[in-house]
């Protein structure tokens, strides 16, 4: 790495000439990709994969933007997607449904579009517009300085001081180009050397922590390593944020890039293994409470279909489980109760009218790793 101006750092430009990729990496690599491919084995077994994707991308999310100091919850996140009223700040809840704005509108673009510049820039319009961070310039690359530091902190005790403005563009067309071009480079080595260099440039105003991890997903899809979005580094990331600052760092100032892909390869081990783990836990759930309605003769099409209802939104009213049931309000008013009497969900307002209901067991599920 060099100094260009005082306190700033210019990255080289991607691959690393000095990169060793000794035994305890390949080794690290080989159980890594072992660790992905059974993620996606598992997945392919599940009831219905779409809404475990779906549940992980708002996990994803949440994680990623708690990261960046976001308070919300889970809980409030499926309030404002569920058309319910979150009962905490809605601001914070927007940053993370951006996130999952931007994730969805990133993988749409890419069954079709080239891995560019242009496409991060329209990722990060979606991140960043309507949110606190909206006026920071969404989708468009810096010609400011900014740094690295806490909160309210003058540059002069910045943490870490990323390129000058008039350099980003140069290294941004660099990572495209590296990021396009076909190489011997394993895929997972070639993704975090992406992500790391990203977080160097630094490349917006607002949103860069987030885009960097979005990168990783991305880039994985993109390449086809990942056949859905299922690989998601945040709660590694969050559970060692500090650690995970540093040894960015020291690639910055010593070049170790060794010492981050073992640390971002050990992640992918253990974010594929804790989401294997929760991907048996959903489907023995699923299992479970298609015996309690044979136990408790609770029967019928409509009622295995609420099922499913239930793990896309485990928040729910009883309007909301008419309209996506296809069903009138009284047989809906019916199923839910019934589910309430089983104990399978439970109603959580208090309300004589607009009344809500949680899947509670699936929810503490997804939530693991998600508390601040």
């Amino acid at each position: 790495m060099t100094s260009e101006r005082a306190g700033t750092f210019v990255p080289k430009p991607l691959p690393p000439g000095d990169l060793v990729l000794d035994e305890g990496l390949l080794l690290l690599l080989s159980k890594a990709d072992t660790a992905l491919a059974r993620l996606d084995g598992v997945i392919q077994v599940l009831p219905n994969p779409d809404l475990f994707v779906t549940m992980y991308i708002q996990k994803e999310a949440l994680l990623s933007s708690q990261i960046e100091g976001t308070q919300a919850s889970l809980r409030g996140v499926l309030e404002f997607e569920a058309d319910l009223e979150p009962g905490e700040d809605i601001n914070e809840v927007r940053e993370v449904v951006n996130y999952i704005k931007a994730m969805g509108h990133g993988m749409e673009k890419l069954e079709f579009s080239e891995f560019s510049i242009n496409l991060l820039n329209e990722i990060h319009r979606f991140l960043i517009q309507g949110s606190r961070g909206g006026s920071r310039k969404p989708g468009t690359i810096r010609t400011e300085q900014n740094w690295i530091g806490v909160a309210g902190t003058p540059i002069q005790d910045a943490l870490y001081v990323p390129p000058p403005p008039e350099k980003v563009p140069e290294l941004m067309q660099n990572l495209e180009e590296f990021i396009q071009q076909s190489d011997k480079i394993p895929l997972l080595i070639k993704a975090s050397l992406i992500h790391a260099q990203f977080e160097s440039i630094h490349p917006y105003v607002d949103g860069n922590g987030r885009m960097g991890r979005l990168l990783i997903t991305f880039f994985l899809y993109y390449k086809g390593m990942l056949l859905k979005p299922l690989l998601y580094p945040s709660f590694y990331l969050k559970k060692h944020q500090q650690e995970y600052y540093q040894i960015l760092n020291d690639v910055r100032y010593d070049g170790n890039w060794e010492k981050w892909i073992a640390f971002f390869l050990t992640g992918v081990i253990e974010t594929s293994t804790d989401s294997v783990e929760t991907a048996k836990k959903i489907i023995d759930l699923r299992s479970g409470l298609v015996k309690t309605l044979l136990e408790k003769n609770i029967g019928g099409v409509i009622a295995l279909k609420f099922i499913d209802v239930l793990f896309e939104t485990p928040l729910i009213t009883v309007s909301r489980a008419a309209d996506t049931l296809g069903v009138s309000r009284q047989t809906a008013n019916a199923l839910v109760k019934k589910f309430e009497n089983a104990r399978i969900i439970a109603e959580i307002t208090g309300n004589k009218r607009y009344k809500r209901y949680v899947f509670s067991e699936y929810l503490r599920i997804i939530q693991e790793g998600t508390y601040r």
